[in-house]
């Protein structure tokens, strides 16, 4: 199972060979919870055989939902899982990718793979990174107002003193690294004045920079996160004075990720994040506004549809949990209506969301009491 990342969701959006089967489920981590998570997915693969069974025999479809059927029956696999997951199937093609945040339940088989929730996992607002670190160690967490995951920084970038600066590292910092409690978010002491003292600040601000270097590169710049910095208050003025990140917060977490529970650190990270949430959802909500004033904005899904076949959307925004069944005739752009039951038949959001990106565009998923209309669709028009 691949941690999903941007880069995946153009490999999807190239399958085109129906029929594409697509499920999305909330998992559990732990015992006795995750016992019941291959059941529900089992299920869920019963309403697809039924709706595959409108059009395909019945060794097509054993032959497209053979490997998910064995997924079931993977034990190891359902013993631990991240919070959600996404798993897409067609003729040659299976992948399952882990998601950091809560999914609905949701199976579709239609011609190309439902992605709107993998564009609202990426795109959301209420997501961010949290650099926790701490004198010998760096730790990268991605997370919403809901959940946070790990982000694995082996073999991608150093993450310790000792990995960073390597022969740099000087002598005084080796011996208060042994006495310090690497990982632990504590602080070496030193008492008195001299050249030990002055070494280790040297060597952390090294640290610290490098750490914000790679950081920024790595994963900032791609995926355009903000980044929550969680350290001791004696360590923030120097990773503040170091790093060039635009992206990081003012606000800090007052303590190493590591000394509080996932769900406190949850709690404290979204007290950071939710000005900015807040902010972001009524500059879109705005703009919105003012070019629907300006003849230049719709909620009209005919509208809109048209739009984005033209290349005429700027900017799409989606309702998160809205499901509108259609389709969109390739050499009109105009809507169908149509059953969702039906495997050739996917969601219009999802497909114009799709749309939109091939054309240029910018999608953004809102929760529904965030949307600025009841339609569930809202598009600004470049022209």
């Amino acid at each position: 199972m691949k941690l999903f990342k941007e880069e995946h969701l153009s490999e999807l959006l190239t399958i085109e060979e129906g029929p594409c089967i697509s499920i999305y489920m909330p998992t559990h981590r732990s015992h006795p919870e995750n016992q019941q998570d291959h059941i529900k997915f089992k299920n869920l693969l019963k309403e697809l055989e039924k709706s595959l069974s409108e059009k395909y025999t019945n060794s097509e479809i054993n032959e497209i939902l053979e490997p998910f059927h064995a997924l079931v029956l993977n034990e190891e696999f359902w013993n631990y899982n991240p919070v959600g997951i996404a798993v897409f199937g067609a003729k040659g093609f299976f992948e399952i990718y882990g998601l950091s945040s809560l999914t609905s339940e949701l199976a579709i088989a239609a011609n190309t793979f439902h992605t709107k929730p993998l564009r609202q996992y990426l795109q959301s607002v209420d997501r961010y990174h949290i650099l926790g670190i701490n004198l010998h160690e760096a730790k990268l967490y991605e997370g919403n107002r809901y959940s946070i995951t790990e982000v694995p920084l082996e073999n991608v970038m150093p993450n310790t003193i000792t990995d960073a600066l390597g022969e740099e590292l000087t002598e005084p910092h080796l011996t208060a690294a042994s006495y310090g409690g690497a990982g632990q978010g504590s602080s070496a002491m030193f008492h008195g004045h001299g050249s030990k003292n002055d070494e280790v600040d040297k060597d952390a601000e090294r640290f610290f920079r490098t750490i914000s270097t790679h950081i920024h590169e790595k994963y900032s710049m791609p995926t355009g996160l903000p980044l929550i910095l969680a350290t001791l208050p004696e360590h923030q003025n120097l990773f503040l004075k170091v790093s060039n990140n635009s992206l990081l917060l003012e606000e800090a977490i007052n303590v190493v990720p590591e000394s509080v529970s996932r769900e406190k650190l949850i709690q404290m990270a979204w007290e950071v994040m939710e000005p900015a949430y807040l902010a972001e959802l009524d500059k879109l909500s705005e703009s919105f506004s003012q070019s629907k004033n300006d003849k230049l904005g719709s909620d009209s899904i005919n509208e809109i549809a048209r739009a984005a076949f033209d290349g005429r959307v700027d900017t799409l925004l989606i309702e998160a949990d809205k499901i509108i069944a259609g389709k969109i005739d390739p050499e009109t752009g105009k809507i169908k209506n149509a059953d969702i039951n039906q495997p050739d038949t996917d969601d219009l959001l999802d497909d114009l969301g799709e749309l939109v990106i091939k054309m240029g565009g910018k999608v953004r998923i809102l929760p529904q009491d965030r949307m600025p209309v009841q339609t569930g669709i809202a598009a600004i028009f470049r022209y």
